[in-house]
């Protein structure tokens, strides 16, 4: 499952129970997507997961918490093109 999620891809939060370790609460909000800043291959204790990600919020969190959001797709999109305008002189 880490090779799944990497560094810069958008995860949404969709569990943020109390860390299921220490029990305490935890900074991250559920339906909120953050930015994976790394993934690191890394058991958790709990069991649940083999990877920790870090998402810039306290420290590393279970990839349990998260979901990979698809990348957009690219979309074509007219572009205006704005030619010189010619000038008059005038004398």
């Amino acid at each position: 499952m880490s090779d799944a999620m990497g560094p810069g891809d958008l995860v949404l939060c969709v569990n943020a129970a109390p860390n299921h370790v220490t029990g305490r609460p935890v900074p991250l909000r559920a339906g909120e997507t953050y930015r994976v800043i790394e993934v690191m291959d890394f058991a958790c204790p709990c069991g649940r997961s083999d990877a920790l990600i870090d998402v810039g919020v306290d420290f590393a969190w279970c990839q349990t918490r998260f979901r990979l959001l698809p990348k957009p797709k690219a979309q074509a999109r007219t572009r205006r093109v704005s030619a010189p305008r010619e000038k008059e002189t005038v004398r």
